[in-house]
């Protein structure tokens, strides 16, 4: 009989206020979900994670369960906001959650980084092999070379990208040139513009690409900048101001305008072209879509392209245990060459590329999909 568990797991502090909800902040817990069949020994445990998203009912856990394995669904302390999310934080509670299920007596568990959990997974499990961050890019806690990590056995990065930060990157809009004013634009880098394309041109590709990642540096730049003078003007804790505000929200306008959403030349597949909020458009503004409101602390270690350590191409290399990865042919958020370039960052030979075909980021309408991923992880896991 297949059974659902709510776990209830210690979180460990993170040493800022960067949850809004004084419930959350001071329950000290984070939660996940457990599938598993009752008849089933306690072996082999498939942790699904995220930065933000709920995944405590994700689509995965029952197919996993009833295959033969047992599957816990993981939320961060963030979920379901990311304005002040530290990636740093994330991999505490990644740790928390492997040893409270090796607690409940699981031999072998493993770590799945689904979507934007892909750069996420890697980060930890490079931190638990070989342990070297010592503070957050913004300088602040946690140390992760003192925090208690213990390693997956294998990792699977599902319909996964390398990091938020590159694949916030490759769809931030080149043609903002003033950060408060997302219309006054740059009509020679403007991918929506109808004389730039699509289809687009080599020429207009390189330099658009260009231009995303000087308008990242750029906002780094000015982060770093406003950190800075926020210590500067600091009224000491004594004054009768009390102590002085150490970050701040900004607004990013333009998070989804990567020429893949519109031209089918770039980076080939199967997707449609789209966005998974609908038309580009109306996705590069709208508020719900990738990291529109962010903090400063934040960005430095969620979204900026030099400073986030959660880039599975640069973690992968330090990660010794067996890793697949598995995407989908129709995908229009985590692309076949992102796949690749996480498949040929994995050092050693103990590695699997799995191509999905027909399926997209979240196997709409496809349940017999979303099945047959399943099934390879627990082919996977089993070996």
């Amino acid at each position: 009989m297949i059974t659902r568990e709510l776990l209830a797991i210690p979180m460990a502090g993170g040493g800022r206020i960067d949850i809004n909800s004084g419930v959350a902040r001071l329950s000290g817990t984070i939660w996940a979900t457990l599938w598993r069949d009752d008849a089933a020994p306690r072996g082999t445990v498939v942790l699904v994670t995220h930065p933000a998203s709920n995944f405590l009912g994700h689509y995965a856990l029952r197919d996993l369960a009833e295959l033969g394995v047992a599957a816990a669904g993981l939320a961060t302390r963030y979920v379901g906001n990311d304005t002040t999310l530290i990636m740093e934080n994330c991999v505490l509670d990644i740790g928390a959650a492997i040893r409270h299920l090796r607690g409940l007596g699981y031999e072998r568990v493993v770590l799945v980084g689904n979507s934007g959990g892909g750069g996420l997974v890697a980060l930890y499990q490079s931190q638990a092999e070989h342990p070297d961050l010592t503070a957050t890019p913004a300088g602040d806690p946690p140390d992760l070379t003192a925090a208690d990590l213990p390693p997956a056995d294998a990792l699977v990065l599902a319909m996964a990208h390398p990091g938020r930060a590159q694949v916030y990157t490759e769809a931030l809009d080149a043609a903002i040139v003033d950060e408060a004013e997302p219309f006054a634009r740059d009509a020679e880098l403007d991918m929506f513009a109808e004389k730039n394309g699509p289809p687009y041109t080599s020429d207009f590709l390189d330099r658009y690409r260009r231009a995303q990642l000087d308008r990242n540096r750029r906002i780094t730049a000015w982060v770093l900048g406003q950190l800075a003078a926020l210590a500067d003007r600091g009224h000491p804790a004594s004054s009768s101001e009390g102590p002085s505000p150490d970050d701040l929200p900004f607004v990013v306008h333009g998070t989804a305008a990567d020429p893949r959403f519109l031209d089918p030349a770039v980076d080939p597949s199967r997707r449609k072209l789209t966005t998974l909020w609908g038309p580009a458009w109306a996705a590069n503004f709208q508020p719900a879509t990738l990291g529109h409101v962010t903090s400063l602390r934040s960005w430095l270690s969620q979204w900026s392209y030099d400073h986030s350590r959660a880039n599975a191409p640069r973690c992968l290399p330090k990660v010794s245990v067996p890793v697949q990865v598995v995407y989908g042919d129709a995908d229009c958020a985590a692309f076949p060459s992102h796949a690749r370039q996480m498949y040929d960052a994995i050092p050693h030979g103990d590695r699997e590329l799995v191509e999905i075909r027909g399926a997209d980021h979240y196997f709409q309408g496809r349940p017999d999909l979303a099945r047959r991923m399943c099934e390879h992880i627990v082919d996977w896991a089993s070996r």
